[in-house]
């Protein structure tokens, strides 16, 4: 019982099956072991990829038998070719969207901040540079200008003198150490970041102003949650020093509104964007030292699009609504698409299916089945076809039942026609009969026979009737029966009034007898060619008519001749003549009857083959025993025509003169 269950598992296990359990047993036999743990981790890894081996293995399968059907085929060959890429499509441009987004954002973050330190340098050159008597009102006009912009704005101005002007005046701000030089951009100090200007060394000026959360907010209104953080560089020697925004003053916190730090999502796509760049942070106390901070934003894909295309200060949801419109009306495409390959797909497999079960029940042997057909189409073109194709069938098979009737039929009839030819042959002392006869069709036309006529006599017939198949054969009978009969009548009309026989038999008369009889009972276009022979063994003598037969031929001492021909065809003249020829056989003489199936095969070139071919062979054959000759022709003549089929039936009778 165990090794019948083997027996089936080591059946139904593929290689790579029986290679996963070879490894889990060598895995269970390392780790029951206390083996190391390398030897563990190979065990492990192998049974790792076997298991993968095995799974994609079993899910190919699974795919395999999930689309067997065609319907199944093309409905995976829809998701590749129209959903996929449309995914692909779609994927690619929230990517993109998301990419652009945040270039957008980033760039509009740092353009931004670039203007504002452009105005702050700008600033501090006009103030270090203007003459001194001017000096305190255009920093005090400038602090006013630019505190609502910048709160917590301060200015401090030195010329070279020393004199020094500030705002606002209670401003406790002091100049930094010496080596900034002529700077703008972000700096810290007291540990909070602040945006500044520093322009020149003995006339010089600083323009600071701290950012706060409210600053940073105003740089891109509506673009989201703007933060400025500082970070280690890759690398650095030291650990960051602590930066943070400036806490929020006083004038913000009483105009401050609440706004959500990042914007609610116009649709599903419109994803959340956290990005950021880089910026360079200057420190207050050490002019040759700076750190780095990240400006970055948190908001939406929608965020820095409604900033670009914003106008009179709107957010330009009608251009974003209008995208939204036209994806809608791609995605109600896209589904009257889907709907309409849906609706194809079904007509296809539909169709396919009914011709698949139409071809089962032409396999088991229904050929009644029909295909109902829907449409004017390559389909419904395939159905008719399909239906014809059945009733074809249909009717093939009552003709080949029809056909098989008539071959049994025709099976019957060679077996009756084989019956008509002679069984016994003659016993005479000097006198030796061989013959052959091969229908090129079931039956045949062609006719001979020899029978005993006293104790030292025998009569020998050939004929070969017009045309080929049954009425070749029927006609082929009658005229074995007529021929018995006139040959019986004669004897009969031979015998003597006092009982005794003398079988002198008049074969011209015979022939002219079978003439008119065949004439009266068949129609005009059947007739035949007919040789009959009488042979005496006693005296050597041979008594023959030919009626339009192929002569026959006579082989004596390496020579051959033919026979006379001494009447025409039976059968189709009803007052025709015929006359008698008489010939002496002499010791080893050998005459050969035949059918113009033995000389008018054709061979490939159209070549037939002929009189003096089978001349050659009997003459060069005629010492051999009289059935190798006739099988040796008849080979020969199968040779000559390269065709296992014969073109015409195939008659031979040797006599041989001991």
């Amino acid at each position: 019982m165990v090794s019948a269950f083997l027996s089936r598992i080591n059946r139904q296990l593929g290689l790579v099956e029986k290679l996963f359990v070879a490894a889990v047993l060598v895995y269970l036999v390392i780790a029951g072991a206390g083996l190391s743990a390398a030897s563990k981790a190979v065990a492990m890894l192998a049974v790792t990829g076997l298991g993968a081996a095995v799974a994609i293995k079993h899910a190919a399968r699974l795919v395999r038998r999930g689309i067997w059907r065609l319907r199944n085929r093309l409905v995976v060959s829809y998701l590749f070719i129209a959903v996929v890429p449309i995914l692909l499509l779609l994927i690619l441009a929230e990517t993109g969207a998301y990419v652009l987004s945040s270039q957008v954002g980033a760039y509009l973050l740092n353009a931004e901040m670039e203007r504002r330190m452009a105005f702050f340098r700008g600033a501090a050159s006009s103030l270090a540079n203007i003459p001194r008597k001017e000096r305190a009102e255009a920093v005090r006009r400038t602090g006013f200008l630019w505190r609502d912009r910048f709160p917590g704005l301060e200015i401090l101005v030195r010329d070279d003198k020393g004199e020094v002007s500030r705002f606002p005046e209670e401003s406790r701000i002091t100049f930094p150490p010496p080596g900034h030089g002529n700077v703008s951009g972000i700096v810290l100090k007291d540990g909070t970041f602040h945006v500044w200007a520093h322009e020149g060394e003995k006339s010089e000026a600083v323009i600071i102003a701290p950012i706060t959360r409210t600053w940073l907010s105003g740089l891109v209104p509506r673009l989201g949650d703007i933060t400025l953080r500082g970070f280690t560089q890759p690398g650095a020697a030291h650990a960051v020093r602590p930066m943070r925004l400036h806490p929020a003053l006083p004038e913000e916190l009483a105009a401050a509104t609440p706004r959500p730090p990042v914007r609610e999502p116009a649709s599903p796509a419109d994803l959340e964007i956290v990005w950021g760049s880089s910026v360079p942070v200057m420190i207050w106390d050490q002019p040759k030292v700076s750190e780095a901070a990240v400006l970055g934003m948190r908001s939406r894909i929608s965020g820095p699009l409604s900033v670009i295309f914003s106008q009179k200060g709107e957010d330009g949801q009608p251009l974003l609504t209008g995208l939204y419109v036209i994806t809608t009306i791609f995605f109600i495409v896209e589904a009257i698409a889907a709907f309409i390959g849906i609706s194809l797909t079904r007509t296809i497999t539909s169709a396919v299916h009914e011709l698949y079960e139409g071809t089962e029940r032409v396999k088991e042997g229904d050929f009644t089945h029909r295909i109902s057909i829907r449409g004017d189409d390559q389909l419904a073109e395939l159905s008719r076809s399909f239906n014809g194709m059945t009733e074809n069938l249909e009717r093939l098979l009552r003709s080949e039942k029809e056909r098989q009737r008539l071959q049994a039929e025709l099976e019957i009839a060679r077996e009756v026609q084989s019956q008509l030819h002679p069984k016994l042959v003659p016993n005479l002392q000097s006198f030796r009969l061989t013959s052959i006869c091969h229908p090129a069709r079931m039956v045949s036309g062609d006719y001979y026979d020899y029978q005993s006529v006293g104790d030292s006599r025998v009569a020998v017939a050939i004929g070969d009737v017009a045309g080929k198949g049954i009425s070749a054969a029927l006609l082929m009978a009658s005229l074995q029966s007529a021929m018995r009969s006139q040959l019986r009548h004669c004897m009969e009309a031979s015998a003597a009034p006092n009982g005794s026989v003398n079988y002198g038999i008049s074969t011209a008369r015979l022939v002219s007898n079978l003439n008119q009889q065949l004439y009266a009972s068949t129609s005009p276009e059947k007739y035949a060619t007919f040789y009959f022979s009488v042979y005496d063994d006693s005296t050597g003598s041979l008594t023959y008519t030919n009626a339009g037969h192929l002569p026959p031929i006579l082989v004596r001492d390496n020579h051959a001749s033919r026979l006379d021909t001494n009447g025409l065809v039976v059968g189709a003249f009803e007052f025709a003549q015929y006359q008698e020829s008489h010939l002496s056989l002499q010791p080893g003489d050998l005459l050969a009857f035949y059918t113009d199936g033995i000389t008018e095969p054709e061979n490939e070139y159209g070549e037939m083959f002929g009189e003096e071919r089978l001349v050659e062979l009997l003459i060069k054959s005629a010492h051999r025993p009289d059935k190798e000759i006739v099988d040796e022709l008849v080979n020969t003549v199968i040779e000559w025509t390269s065709s296992p089929e014969l073109q015409d039936d195939m008659t031979l009778l040797l006599a041989r003169k001991l």
